[in-house]
């Protein structure tokens, strides 16, 4: 695997390198582990989360892959492209989780994209603890220039504050 190229992946530097596309509610915040959430990462090296509020947060990373040090040529051979994501919700209200994550061209036009269903999770039925998401992407075509990652979600019963999705530990990664 190579290295992470998400910066700022758990929220050590509050939301730098984050473009809030959708910042609703009471906005995004930065919590230290467990917090209100209440459950361990199990990584000591992941000490801080990502909370959602009652209205839909999203927030987004457009990696240049060429600034990142990476040549066309090696990116035109189509090398796989990991993704990693981790989200749980808090014991007392019930969330809803969302990821995109697109490859895209020199244009940053799509070339592939990872959407999966939102993931909707409620404590009553639900372990609420921290869930992985990966994806690998392969053979999707010359052109690779940048990746998008967009995730987030919000809270199901709309109640102020900070009870939505926490997310954490992102990472997307080139296997060269």
């Amino acid at each position: 695997m190579g290295r992470n190229l998400v910066k700022n992946p758990n929220g050590d530097e509050d939301l730098e390198f984050w473009e809030l596309t959708e910042n609703g509610g009471s906005q995004w915040k930065v919590e230290d582990m467990p917090g209100d959430c209440g459950h361990d990462f199990g990584n000591d090296g992941v000490s801080k989360y990502f909370a959602t509020s009652f209205r839909l947060c999203l927030k987004r990373q457009v990696i240049n892959l060429l600034d990142e040090g990476y040549s066309a040529e090696a990116l035109d051979e189509q090398p796989p492209v990991h993704i990693t994501d981790w989200y749980c919700a808090r014991t007392d209200c019930g969330c809803i989780y969302q990821i995109t994550v697109s490859l895209l061209d020199e244009n940053q036009e799509v070339i592939q994209e990872f959407k999966p269903e939102p993931v909707t999770l409620d404590p009553e039925s639900d372990n609420c603890s921290w869930k992985e998401i990966t994806h690998s992407f392969v053979e999707y075509g010359p052109g690779l220039r940048f990746i998008s990652f967009e995730h987030g979600g919000q809270d199901k019963n709309y109640w102020d504050g900070w009870y939505g999705v926490r997310v954490t530990a992102s990472s997307v990664s080139i296997e060269l």
